[in-house]
């Protein structure tokens, strides 16, 4: 499987699935999002440091916007011009980190 073909609407939107909290947007070929909130800035910022290490490892980095308790995420694999297994890999790794400082 390669991580660099772009994957069609139907087989993004069946992989979305596995990561419901995930909107998908068809723009660009095709973009995953999702919002956090936190208790507070240092939380948010604890959250994206974590995201960052997984992020470099991965060599996937997202698009992402923090205002004070709150990250916004999109993914998006620019080389393949839409979706890639690398944005439901990093989406997937994400929740983990965000279930783990998130109280439900």
């Amino acid at each position: 499987m390669n991580n660099m073909i772009a994957i069609p609407a139907p087989e993004a939107l069946e992989l979305l699935k596995k990561c419901p909290d995930w909107k998908y947007e068809n723009q660009r070929g095709g973009v995953i999002k999702r919002d956090f909130a936190f208790k507070d800035f240092n939380e948010a910022f604890g959250f994206m440091k974590q995201v960052a290490l997984v992020a470099d490892e991965l060599d996937h980095h997202p698009e992402w916007c923090n205002t004070y308790n709150r990250v916004s995420i999109a993914l998006t694999t620019h080389d393949s011009r839409g979706l890639s297994h690398k944005d439901f890999n990093l989406a997937k790794a994400i929740d983990e980190i965000a279930s783990s400082i998130l109280e439900y």
